[in-house]
């Protein structure tokens, strides 16, 4: 970049729009008030993360006060070249997710066909949704709204055991995998340079603590779930705007029988008294052709 094109970045800066310098020397703009469907979607996803990890990855966030960055660690599946392994890497999502796919970067070293030699994963789930013929892929295999932290992270286990040899990231990486795969295993020099980079990113988790789940059991077992610690709605929350009825105030079936027995009973007691009123007429009746007899 030229002095003048730096002077007029720099110039040409607003309130919307900063420039930002990776640690690669790239530039980046991105707008300093992220979309609300972001973030929204980021919290959620990171909460849900939290609650039901993946089996195999752990995310945090590099920054608290940001969810648009964070660090992932994938633990190298059990009876594959990659056991032991503790790979970590940064995800990086852009202002308008999910509409437009986030990307990852290995921190740690990894030899694999689709990851470059930067770190930069080459995955088609990450690619976004235009039609390009030339690379291979289809439309649906690209990135869609619908996708989400937890299809990303399988799709990469998954792609760590299978890699993608037709459009490599690392084509010396893929020669070696096929030439492995061809010679059914005879020609190891592929495993051998995956089984030491598990070795060093299994000593890296050592020095930090991290225990690195070695069996398909302990792989897939979840951590148990934390209480919450996050304040929860208060139960009286509503009363002062609102006259809620509460179960001493709800009818029950006691009351709808005693509600029958009292319609019961007022219509036995009209009854009685219309019959009262029938007799007392009779008699009155009797009365009256008497004394028309006697005079």
């Amino acid at each position: 970049m030229s002095a003048n094109t730096a002077s007029t970045s720099n110039q040409t800066g607003s309130s919307n729009t900063t420039t930002m310098t990776t640690s690669h020397g790239l530039n980046a703009a991105s707008t300093s008030s992220p979309s609300r469907p972001a973030v929204r979607a980021l919290a959620l996803e990171y909460k849900s993360l939290q609650e039901e990890p993946v089996e195999g990855f752990r995310v945090k966030l590099l920054n608290e006060d940001n969810l648009f960055e964070w660090e992932v660690a994938i633990f190298g599946p059990p009876d594959t070249l990659y056991q032991g392994g503790y790979f970590k890497a940064h995800m990086k999502f852009p202002q308008d997710y999910p509409y437009s796919p986030p990307s990852i970067r290995f921190l740690t070293k990894v030899w694999h066909p689709n990851v470059y030699e930067n770190g930069d994963l080459c995955i088609s789930i990450l690619h976004p949704p235009v039609d390009d013929p030339q690379s291979g892929e289809l439309p649906c295999e690209r990135w869609n709204p619908t996708q989400n932290v937890r299809t990303i992270l399988l799709s990469v286990i998954s792609l760590l055991n299978e890699p993608n040899t037709y459009s490599p990231a690392n084509v010396d990486a893929s020669v070696m995998y096929r030439r492995w795969r061809e010679s059914q295993g005879k020609d190891n020099e592929y495993p051998s340079i995956i089984r030491k980079q598990a070795q060093a990113a299994n000593a890296d988790a050592i020095k930090e603590g991290i225990v690195v789940p070695m069996t398909l059991e302990d792989y897939c077992l979840k951590p148990t779930r934390k209480a919450s610690t996050e304040p929860t709605l208060d139960t009286n929350f509503f009363d002062d705007d609102y006259d809620l009825e509460t179960e001493d105030d709800l009818p029950t079936d006691d009351d709808d029988d005693d509600d029958v027995d009292d319609e019961d009973y007022d219509i036995d007691e009209d009854n009685t008294n219309a019959k009262r009123k029938d007799n007392g007429t009779a008699d009155e009746s009797a009365d009256d052709s008497g004394k028309g007899e006697t005079s």
